[in-house]
């Protein structure tokens, strides 16, 4: 720090520090982009790469346009460039590959080419723990996935669907938010905000299920503010910049230790406890599994393992929650047919509405049409990307026809896959940007019959957690693909299934119209303001 001030300190006490703090700070910078536009005009680009979106300063690149909008931005070089073509994000060079075949060139892509844990493991791991999801081989997280699916099976689902309504029904009658449905009056109306409450919703009704009751008794306590400072450390900025010395980065690792800390806590009074009692919760499901070498997994890895289901599952859930709720919100039509739908199904014989179960409301095709067209529209991460390791050549369906040669995405770069963008493709859907439920009704539609390759017909592949339809090259991929498909695809339909038949029969929901999307947080989200108003449904 001395040898630069005794630099800096001369050229300060200079009767000319005028010039030269403005050469350092715009002539320096203006130099380095008239140097960087140089570049990209005068040097002839290598024409076995894709084509660089062109950018005025280096290392920022493309990062602000990709960031207010990732849709407009894509189509818009797509339009310019074709379906592959690379842009940089501070400092990264971001290969794209857009449609159909665009995808399965990177989700399906070879384990050889392609790495997901060089992509995310420095997002991933300060708020997961070490030794799992990406923090581990691709083998190893394989088997992991595995061990989860065997806790996300049939009898634990019937189980969740009364967990669920049990927390709704507290839900509805402690939050101040909804006063307005307990008052009940027709005239008493109240509003609340739809994400926040849906994300407090749905991570209550996750710990409840998923994370067991020892988790669900200190979610309003300090398991809660845990939760916040590990959820900190869970943004755009810890994707782009990993280790920043700033006071979220040290209240996301604190947390993190401490959140690790109470799960083997728990784990260790079960397995003093021994108790012949049924648990449906992932960690009774976790404690007793081994890798195929025999080893068995660890309490840290159970802890860890019980985090990232938390975090993961937490931000795609309320955010798909809350998009459900605004449309149906906004659709008079579309909320009077789901509670029609309730009303025929679960009348009781004196003039209620029954609970449902699992398997009933696998039967509610209105339901199911919603959840399936606000996963189209508003899915939750808009971008995938991969770390290439060894040179990936372009199909040349997916160059442009312009070209001569083949292009090559080389290794170093990164390959950046966004699905969203063929689930509204103009060319694949009618009225693509429009939210239309009634489009999945029609069993012989060209929405049912993508769904049906997504989710039946398509080719079928074990990647070392039980058989899973490939998917990768389906326009329509609400839970992703390949070896990286969500496993979590189920527990998702009961959970948002049984909230939106629960809250539909409880309230009558109006909004004026839906928010645009924020695109600067990790998971879609709705831009506030995102206020619905509500009365207790009059009978």
């Amino acid at each position: 720090m001395s040898s630069l001030w005794d630099t800096v300190q001369p050229l300060l006490a200079s009767p000319n520090w005028p010039l030269v703090l403005f050469t350092l700070f715009i002539g320096f910078p203006l130099l380095a982009v008239v140097l960087n536009v140089a570049r990209q005009v005068l040097l002839p680009r290598d024409p076995s790469q894709p084509p660089t979106v062109f950018h005025l300063v280096p290392f920022i690149g493309s990062a602000v346009a990709y960031g207010m909008d990732p849709y407009k931005f894509f189509f818009a070089m797509r339009e310019k460039h074709g379906d592959v073509f690379t842009f940089v994000l501070l400092g990264r060079r971001m290969t794209v590959a857009l449609g159909t075949k665009g995808t399965n060139l990177i989700m399906g892509g070879k384990l050889s080419q392609v790495n997901a844990e060089m992509a995310y493991t420095h997002l991933t791991t300060p708020v997961f723990g070490e030794g799992v999801v990406y923090d581990v081989p691709n083998h190893v997280l394989m088997e992991q996935k595995r061990f989860v699916k065997f806790g996300l099976n049939t009898d634990n689902f019937r189980a969740y669907v009364g967990m669920i309504e049990d927390e709704l029904d507290h839900f509805l009658a402690t939050e101040p938010e909804f006063a307005a449905f307990r008052a009940g009056g027709k005239d008493d109306w109240g509003t609340f905000d739809a994400f926040e409450q849906m994300s407090e919703l749905t991570i209550l009704t996750a710990s409840r299920t998923l994370q067991g009751t020892e988790v669900r008794a200190q979610m309003d306590k300090t398991f809660a503010h845990l939760y916040m400072d590990l959820d900190g450390g869970f943004t755009p900025l810890n994707f782009m910049f990993p280790n920043l010395p700033l006071p979220s980065y040290r209240r996301r690792d604190k947390a993190q230790k401490a959140m690790s800390d109470f799960y083997l806590s728990i784990l260790q009074k079960r397995r003093e406890k021994q108790s012949d009692e049924v648990e449906y919760d992932m960690l009774a499901a976790l404690m007793n599994q081994s890798y195929k070498d025999g080893r068995p997994l660890g309490d840290r890895e159970i802890a860890h393992i019980m985090i990232a289901l938390l975090m993961a599952g937490q931000h795609t859930s309320s955010a798909t929650m809350s998009w459900c709720l605004l449309h149906i919100a906004n659709n008079a039509g579309v909320q009077q047919a789901m509670y029609d739908e309730q009303v025929k199904h679960f009348s009781a014989p004196d003039g209620t509405l029954r609970s449902p179960t699992f398997e009933e409301l696998k039967d509610l095709p209105v339901l199911d049409s919603i959840i399936r067209e606000t996963l189209r529209v508003h899915p939750p991460l808009h971008s995938l990307i991969r770390k290439v390791i060894s040179d990936i050549p372009v199909p040349p369906s997916l160059g442009n026809a312009s070209e001569d040669k083949s292009l090559i995405i080389p290794k170093g770069n990164f390959v950046l896959a966004a699905p969203c963008i063929s689930q509204v493709d103009p060319a694949i859907w009618k009225d693509s940007f429009e939210w239309e439920p009634s489009r999945w009704t029609d069993p012989n539609s060209e929405a049912a019959a993508m769904y049906k390759e997504y989710t039946e017909t398509g080719e079928k592949v074990d990647y070392g957690f039980g058989m899973v339809s490939k998917g990768t090259e389906s326009p329509y991929q609400p839970f992703g693909s390949g070896r990286h498909r969500c496993i979590g695809e189920q527990f998702a339909y009961v959970q948002l299934g049984t909230l939106l038949s629960l809250i539909v029969r409880h309230l009558e929901l109006k909004i004026d119209k839906v928010p645009p999307h924020n695109y600067q947080t990790m998971i879609t989200t709705p831009q506030k303001p995102r206020q619905i108003s509500f009365r207790r449904r009059q009978l």
